[in-house]
């Protein structure tokens, strides 16, 4: 072989080897540098106790402690309508700021007291979904405006009768008791033989059955341990024709609450038997040709 070509052909082979390993060491990659150390974690962020619902609840429905619970809040985006325990779990920054906002909003809802007991009892104005924040908003107090409006069942209405002692079971009768409404009123008898003068008598009728108590004067709930309350007025759920009778009842005469027992709470409601329009006897009277209809009570 020609020295100059065999020349060629070992530079060649040289540089192709030197091409390989500069390859390899191309494809395998010099060591990764050591990675940078991790970022510090993220600043946490102060966090309130807020009030949700713990299932849903529907429009109507009374509130326990078993409806609700705390649930951990971003303190930022803490609205003023929701409500705290008073309490935050700051970052080292912003520690005051985070305190007082959840203060703050605890206090303006419920004045002060423990939130969870306080909301005891209250009634579902609007639905609320679980995981929601109770407000003021979706929920009705005893004392509250509204409150009756909301408590009332659909179709139903409120009305107030005067009681005493007396005529109210002696103070025993509390909100959500039953009751039944009785009229007393005096008649007057026809005499008997002759030259016998008129007599009066009194006269006792059951005007409605088994209608709830809403409340008494404006204590919708009794107080804990109270076992009675004397009031001066009873408000009852009564429906349209209910409040018909009743109001004619107070017209014609003193009405007494009688205390039903709780395993008789059952049955019909509302006007009694006989006190409907059209429930009294009619009497037809013929005089002089023309026909009348009188409707007789006893």
């Amino acid at each position: 072989m020609n020295p100059v070509r065999l020349l060629i052909v070992l530079v060649a082979a040289v540089a192709a080897i030197g091409l390989a390993v500069v390859m390899q060491r191309m494809m395998g990659g010099t060591p990764a540098a050591a990675p940078a150390a991790a970022a510090a974690p993220a600043a946490s962020k102060p966090m309130t106790q807020v009030l949700v619902a713990k299932r849903d609840l529907a429009i109507g429905a009374r509130l326990t402690a078993d409806d609700v619970t705390w649930q951990a809040w971003p303190t930022e985006a803490v609205n003023a309508a929701f409500i705290t325990n008073g309490a935050a779990q700051p970052a080292p920054e912003g520690a005051e700021k985070a305190k007082a906002i959840a203060t703050d909003v605890a206090t303006d809802m419920i004045g002060g007291a423990d939130p969870a007991k306080a909301i005891e009892g209250a009634i579902v104005r609007d639905p609320i979904l679980v995981g929601e924040p109770i407000t003021s908003r979706k929920i009705v107090r005893g004392g509250d405006g509204g409150y009756l409006s909301v408590v009332l069942a659909p179709g139903k209405r409120a009305m107030s009768v005067p009681i005493t002692s007396e005529t109210g079971v002696g103070g025993f009768i509390l909100p959500g008791d039953r009751v039944d409404v009785l009229q007393t009123r005096d008649r007057v008898t026809p005499g008997g033989e002759e030259g016998a003068s008129a007599g009066k008598v009194i006269v006792a009728e059951t005007i409605l059955q088994n209608v709830r108590v809403l409340a008494l004067d404006q204590s919708t709930a009794a107080e804990k341990d109270a076992k009675s309350i004397v009031a001066a007025t009873a408000t009852l759920e009564v429906g349209p024709l209910d409040a018909e009778a009743l109001v004619k009842a107070k017209a014609s005469g003193p009405v007494t609450l009688t205390l039903r027992a709780y395993t008789d709470l059952g049955g019909p409601t509302g006007v009694a038997p006989g006190q409907r329009p059209g429930d009294e006897p009619i009497v037809r009277i013929n005089r002089g040709g023309q026909t009348s209809n009188i409707s007789v009570r006893q």
